[in-house]
């Protein structure tokens, strides 16, 4: 895939607002450092049509680790209630332009959708367009039918990590450097500082400008100049499984797809009694 089959832009939203096949999803999620709710800025203001996904909300609820990926009954029936169906192209934003809506449509992706994109940019760059913005309730929607179907290869387990840092397979970390080298501690009670030995650290903030992805040269940089090949399969992951979403999304929009997206992240591999490292990532 190239970086037009991921995002569309806000003109080509902007002239589909109405189309019956598409539908746009605000899949706003944000870190408790960031002090705002998604919930709140979803009922005051949004993309004329929009529905809310929330992924701590359709998730894995026999799981205590965090927004992990739903069972796909569980998902068609909450999206289906949405009013997402089977032939909709969903087009997913977020409020900080480009944070939690490459989770949102790793997911929507993994359990069966076949199109779906990012809006470039978010909402602020729809925002500061003078696009039009909807206030208060939000229009009601006829449930849809979707078929849900679990994409088990896009889907990392703890097992599946600790064979692929055995066997050479990359693994690419998104969190901050700093808490990838065990200096900053972890924002979850009980979780341990450091990396997974044999990791790599791309943070999803590199590979980002003004809420879009930075170009293909920059994002293959970043990855390159952090010891990853982008020719061979890798793993993403990151503290709970979003901005892995990002280094995965990037990849994907230069080319190069990652092999899978590991769901239960730092939050699982840190609260376990599973191998840590901590400092720099050894290039050996």
């Amino acid at each position: 895939m190239a970086r037009e089959d991921v995002f569309v832009s806000t003109d080509w939203l902007a002239e589909r607002l109405n189309a019956p096949d598409v539908i746009v999803v605000d899949g706003s999620w944000y870190l408790p450092a960031h002090g705002r709710d998604p919930h709140a800025e979803f009922a005051e203001r949004r993309i004329p049509g929009a529905v809310h996904f929330d992924i701590d909300a359709v998730k894995d609820t026999g799981s205590d680790l965090p927004h992990m990926l739903p069972r796909p009954e569980a998902f068609a029936a909450a999206v289906g209630a949405m009013g997402i169906g089977d032939g909709m192209r969903i087009v997913v934003y977020d409020g900080l332009g480009l944070f939690s809506a490459p989770r949102v449509r790793w997911t929507f992706r993994t359990l069966g959708a076949k199109d779906v994109v990012i809006l470039e940019g978010g909402f602020p760059k729809w925002e500061s367009e003078g696009r039009p913005i909807e206030h208060g309730p939000p229009r009601a929607r006829s449930n849809r039918s979707f078929t849900a179907r679990l994409d088990h290869s896009a889907v990392a387990s703890a097992e599946d990590v600790a064979k692929a840092l055995a066997n050479g397979t990359q693994v690419v970390d998104a969190r901050p450097a700093d808490r990838f080298r065990g200096e900053a501690p972890e924002p979850r009670a009980g979780v341990r500082s450091g990396h997974m030995p044999g990791a790599r650290n791309v943070p999803a903030t590199a590979l980002i400008a003004n809420g879009s992805l930075k170009d293909p040269a920059a994002i293959a940089a970043a990855f390159t100049e952090a010891g990853v090949d982008l020719d061979k399969p890798l793993i993403t992951s990151c503290g709970s499984g979003v901005t892995a979403a990002i280094l995965s999304t990037a990849l994907e929009s230069i080319g190069k797809p990652g092999r899978a997206l590991y769901d239960g992240s730092w939050a699982e591999w840190g609260a376990s009694d599973r191998p840590l490292a901590t400092g720099p990532a050894k290039t050996a």
